[in-house]
């Protein structure tokens, strides 16, 4: 029998009442049974949160940073165990689980090293010969509590993008973590749990979507960090004008090969940024812009490159790329691929299912309209383009209702000067894919793609407001 893995409110494993499956997208195994909380349960942690915040808002940073090193040292400790918790969970390639479990551990000690840093500013109010003498001292506090929604593909490291800055605010936060992955939450409740920090101030509730919509209409909660599908997000922020919300949706992430670029360098790098979470990333490839004069040579070198892509069990360690999350997204990208045929497009390799895997996909001769090319794919699909000049290139790739992240491959600074400034997106990327992230930067988007930004000083940014203290008359 499979153990039941509990949850964590007011500093208790609880187990609730009924159970949630957490299934293997491999092979249907069962990974857990995870503990689903009972209504008392989640108004328990919400009013602990609420309740919590006075203490946690006046925390030293000593205290704050000694938890989120803890926490960091132990992730570091388990890193092979956790990246098995996310292959086994999510399907993750345990080669690309690995990566993740580590950058996990360098997310909580970005935080604890930018709260030591301190965001404190002095300033001289003495600028006006009417203000007097006066200096101002500001500083940044926690809003209140925060709400975190967490998706299925990076079940570790998204959670900790909202837990890491929380803490290092001192702001309470209730994680509801995706159904299909939420072991990576408990994982991090683990460690949290060995912390001095109050009890209160990480809870984790792996509730429904219908539990979690009464929890962001809850007024206890004065800020929402949400990762996920752009009709939510769009749907949480306008639940409440008065909460402070973080969005991170969707995107159809554009990179532009130009004509001097590495198109070796190019190759693998987009064969890796289309594919290697199959696709499941807000910032996967998904529509790869040519330079018409290189377009024959590097649509050939790219085709090779995925083709060498390996599928299958995830807990292979040379496997590239892994199973879809769920049959019933295998079934839609098979049906996009398909209309995206009908319509006159070219499969140059890949385009069909297998099992609970969609083969690694490269397109061609596609046009605007065509969902593989203006939705988000969220699959192993990328599409590729011609185009005759630099400029219209910039401007395909803002042709899109999403603005998350784009690459460009180019020697010409210019170019990539010219591209930072025309491109309505979060963060463009150059001589590398859209896929790539650093956990200290800024990273959200524009347009449907979202609202505010993570990485660490970010977030924390996110959680707080400015307020200045001014003190009046005093000798300069």
């Amino acid at each position: 029998m499979t153990e039941i893995r509990p949850f964590l409110v007011n500093g208790e494993w609880r187990n609730g009442e009924g159970t949630l499956e957490v299934r293997n997208p491999f092979d249907d195994s069962t990974v857990a049974e995870i503990a689903v909380p009972t209504d008392a349960d989640v108004e328990e942690a919400i009013a602990t949160a609420a309740d919590t915040f006075e203490e946690s808002s006046r925390l030293s940073v000593a205290a704050r940073s000694a938890a989120l090193d803890h926490i960091s040292r132990r992730l570091d400790e388990t890193q092979e165990e956790n990246a098995v918790l996310i292959a086994r969970e999510g399907g993750k390639p345990l080669k690309w689980a690995r990566v993740e479990a580590a950058r996990a551990v360098s997310t909580f000690r970005w935080a604890s090293e930018t709260l030591r840093h301190g965001q404190d500013e002095a300033m001289r109010l003495d600028t006006e010969a009417a203000f007097g003498s006066r200096f101002g001292i500001l500083r940044r506090f926690p809003i209140g509590p925060v709400l975190g929604i967490t998706p299925f593909n990076f079940p570790l490291n998204l959670v900790a993008h909202k837990v890491a800055p929380a803490l290092a605010v001192g702001a309470p936060i209730v994680v509801k973590p995706a159904s299909a992955t939420p072991i990576g939450a408990l994982r991090l409740a683990e460690f949290f749990a060995e912390t001095d920090l109050p009890k209160g101030m990480y809870q984790v509730l792996p509730v429904s979507s219908k539990v979690a919509d009464g929890m962001a209409r809850d007024e206890r909660f004065r800020k929402i960090s949400f990762t996920g599908s752009a009709g939510i997000g769009w749907y949480l922020k306008g639940l409440d004008p008065k909460k402070k919300v973080t969005l991170e949706l969707g995107g159809n992430a554009g990179v532009i090969v130009h004509s001097d670029a590495d198109l070796d360098l190019a190759a693998q790098r987009v064969a890796f940024g289309g594919y290697y979470q199959a696709g499941q990333s807000c910032i996967s490839v998904q529509r790869v812009l040519v330079a018409s004069e290189v377009y024959d040579e590097f649509a050939t070198r790219l085709t090779k490159q995925v083709e060498q892509l390996k599928s299958g069990d995830p807990m292979d360690e040379t496997v590239d790329v892994g199973p879809v999350i769920t049959g019933s997204e295998v079934d839609r990208i098979a049906e996009w691929v398909a209309e995206a045929e009908a319509q006159g497009a070219e499969v140059l390799t890949g385009g069909k299912a297998d099992g609970p895997f969609f083969q690694p996909t490269l397109i061609s001769r596609t046009t605007p309209e065509m969902k593989v090319r203006c939705e988000e794919v969220f699959g192993p699909v990328c599409t590729i383009t011609p185009y005759q000049t630099f400029e219209e290139a910039l401007a395909e790739v803002n042709d899109s209702k999403y603005g998350l992240q784009a690459g460009l491959f180019t020697n010409d600074l210019n170019r990539a000067f010219e591209a930072h400034r025309t491109l309505d997106v979060g963060g463009v990327i150059v001589n590398d894919v859209s896929a790539f992230r650093a956990d200290q930067m800024p990273y959200g988007g524009s347009k449907d793609s979202g609202f505010g930004r993570e990485g660490l000083r970010f977030a924390m940014e996110e959680m707080t407001e400015p307020r200045i203290m001014v003190l009046s008359h005093v000798p300069l």
